[in-house]
């Protein structure tokens, strides 16, 4: 068993890596202040099925092999660094429209899917991961205290998306996006764009 000091240190730790500034939390603020809490709330849920993805991947033992893997981690980061510049350009596109061209009509977008894909797009997510679990397991940590730790990590990451949803969905934040959606679209481009760059960039230092 894992000592309980322990679990919330690595929780609290994973807390941290989660509430910080990234492509994740900007987007589930967007879709939350754009569609709402519905929608912001299925994006979160996939964000965080992505999230725990690359956790079974850290507790497994196979971030140790993907991070030694330079040929597999590269195309990944490029993989995602494409994604991330399609999610640039498709902001830059809202951006772009005209406010009675822009709408807020309800959706049949998949949410979940979305989310999922961009926590998935992102292999660096697994050294954050084996980082948190390195922080209070020792290393002939058993089967059952790796489980907790990983599924503390994973409602950490599901706590930090709901409350960003609930939050970015309230009315008075939704209207401040329609005032300034303009400005907050072509700011979410930009950083979707920086981030993109930067992970394909450091494919290519990994690769040397």
């Amino acid at each position: 068993m894992i000592d309980p000091l322990s679990l919330v240190s690595i929780a609290a730790t994973f807390f941290v890596v989660a509430v910080s500034p990234g492509p994740a939390t900007l987007s589930n603020a967007v879709v939350a202040m754009q569609y709402g809490r519905r929608a912001g709330l299925r994006y979160g849920v996939g964000l965080t099925a992505g999230l725990a993805f690359w956790g079974v991947v850290a507790a497994s033992g196979m971030g140790v092999v993907l991070q030694s893997s330079v040929v597999l981690l590269s195309a990944l980061k490029v993989l995602g660094g494409l994604y991330l510049l399609w999610l640039a350009w498709r902001s830059a596109w809202t951006a772009w429209q005209p406010d009675t061209e822009h709408t807020l009509r309800p959706t049949r977008q998949r949410w979940f899917v979305q989310g999922l894909a961009l926590n998935l797009s992102n292999p660096k997510a697994v050294l954050a991961w084996m980082a948190a679990l390195s922080l209070g397991l020792e290393a002939d940590a058993g089967l059952g205290a790796l489980a907790a730790a990983t599924a503390a990590c994973v409602a950490m990451g599901l706590l930090v998306y709901v409350l960003i949803a609930l939050v970015f969905s309230v009315g008075g934040v939704m209207h401040g996006y329609r005032r300034f959606r303009r400005w907050i679209e072509g700011i979410t481009a930009g950083a979707f764009a920086v981030a993109g760059v930067g992970l394909i960039r450091s494919s290519f230092v990994e690769a040397r």
